[in-house]
């Protein structure tokens, strides 16, 4: 049986493609083995977002080189996209894949093994994105080790932000039919995983390109899969939260009280620089809807520091209104300039300490607004997945000697990292992927705790059902 091996950098909706990648490999008879060890063919999934994502791609690549030099090499992914000529001239790769094209690598890799002479050049498979108009059909009935499912539901990303080179290495929005989102999430669901996130490179823009139907329409069609227990969306912009999603999302008993609504600047100015289509009043406005909508609704944000121009002022001024938008958690990352797109021309470029001192100061304010969140939820009873053990117990405050049997730690539906004691009468496989009651005992700025008050789902096993009881006592 032929082995494969992959490593993937970058964002979920790469670890998605791989998956979908390995799910063709496997219907062609392949086994998976470790990137570490020797394999028949090596899949390296790349990241560009910035230049040390290229980096670490280079490194990949080589290192499955080294591995096994007589493997068939194959490099797709982003940097694989922008930057086909600079990969292809990396010793030793043999097959260069472009985004939209992944479907198509397990008949590649088969072609170039079945050639009883080797290719007089690497071979590539990449062509102009921006002009590719329908979505790369990857399905993935079951993760391997995930508690948690993505379900991809569009590519692609029409916002031309003046930072990013996405557009130019996923291409125009690309959205996956209805019926085909539909029955996948029926797939994962029946196949037991209590969670779906919705992912895509840009997925509060899904529907841009299907004549009216709109990611609103498809949570009203995934609410109505019995099986499905409860729905994430990994991210959605500002401007696309309109009255009817806002009404969707009220009504639903599965979408989770969680929004990612990245923000990336504080301040109008930066932001019209950064080419993003809204002002900082408008963000606020849609959020003061949003939680009138859903109260306690946990909103998250991506913001970019050290933007060029963002003068002290304009920091100052973006720390404010974030402190004041009340954020559960945010990721914060110092403005990287990526060669080919216009902000990397910019003038005012901002000096890397000053970069690193801005993110400090709002990776605090981010811990800060985490424990605030956390605070208002102490008391409650939250549904949680366990994901995996936890073993950091000393941080929980308990006695060290507590008989607690084992910890399991994984995330509400609005988004609290949580850890628990289980009793010992219980086993891990008991509960890990399982929607799980707890009450909040305790908070910090990270991890928070709780006690298991039971199972709210119901396997094949019996557990009984909780969640009715547990509500009870609530009230």
């Amino acid at each position: 049986m032929p082995t494969v091996a992959f490593h993937t950098l970058g964002c979920k909706v790469n670890f998605y493609d791989t998956e979908g990648i390995w799910q063709r490999f496997k219907a062609a008879g392949y086994e998976q083995v470790p990137f570490e060890e020797e394999a028949d063919v090596y899949v390296i999934n790349t990241c560009t977002v910035t230049n040390t994502g290229d980096r670490k791609s280079r490194q990949m690549i080589r290192r499955a080189v080294r591995t096994n030099p007589e493997a068939t090499v194959v490099v797709t992914g982003c940097y694989a996209q922008v930057a086909a000529d600079e990969v292809a001239a990396i010793e030793g790769v043999d097959l260069v894949v472009g985004n939209d094209r992944k479907s198509k690598i397990v008949e590649l890799v088969n072609e170039i093994r079945q050639e009883q002479n080797p290719f007089p050049s690497v071979r590539k498979s990449v062509g102009n994105i921006l002009k590719t108009r329908t979505f790369d059909e990857l399905d993935v009935p079951y993760f391997e080790e995930r508690t948690r499912a993505n379900l991809k539901i569009q590519d692609g990303c029409n916002n031309f932000c003046t930072f990013c080179l996405i557009p130019w290495a996923r291409g125009l929005i690309r959205s996956r039919q209805p019926e085909k989102v539909v029955a996948q999430a029926r797939k994962l669901a029946k196949a037991g995983y209590r969670e779906i996130i919705l992912t895509g490179i840009h997925t509060g823009g899904y529907g841009a390109d299907l004549n009216g139907y709109r990611l609103a329409h498809l949570l009203q069609d995934l609410e109505a899969i019995d099986e499905l227990y409860r729905i994430r969306i990994s991210s959605i912009e500002a401007s696309e939260i309109d009255d009817f999603l806002i009404e969707v999302l009220a009504r639903s008993k599965k979408v989770c009280r969680h929004l990612h609504i990245p923000l990336q600047a504080g301040h109008n100015q930066v932001l019209k620089r950064m080419n993003r289509h809204y002002t900082v009043e408008a963000y606020a406005e849609k959020l003061r809807r949003l939680r009138e909508a859903l109260p306690g609704v946990a909103v998250t944000s991506d913001v970019i520091v050290g933007f060029p121009g963002e003068t002290d002022a304009y920091f100052a001024e973006g720390e404010a209104f974030i402190r004041a938008q009340q954020f559960a958690q945010l990721h914060v990352f110092p403005y990287s300039p990526r060669k080919g797109t216009p902000a990397a021309k910019f003038p005012d470029q901002v000096p890397e300490e000053v970069k690193e001192e801005r993110s400090q100061r709002l990776l605090k304010l981010s811990r800060e607004l985490t424990f605030a969140y956390a605070e208002s939820q102490r008391g409650k009873l939250l549904e949680v997945i366990p994901e995996e053990p936890y073993t950091d117990v000393p941080r929980s405050g308990v006695d060290p000697e507590d008989k607690a049997g084992f910890w399991l730690i994984g995330r509400t539906d609005n988004y609290l990292k949580v850890a628990f004691p289980v009793p010992p009468e219980w086993r891990p496989e008991d509960l890990t992927g399982e929607v799980c009651q707890v009450r909040l005992t305790r908070c910090t700025d990270d991890v928070q705790f709780a006690e298991l008050i039971g199972r709210v789902t119901e396997s094949a096993d019996g557990w009984p059902e909780v969640g009715a009881w547990a509500r009870a006592m609530e009230a």
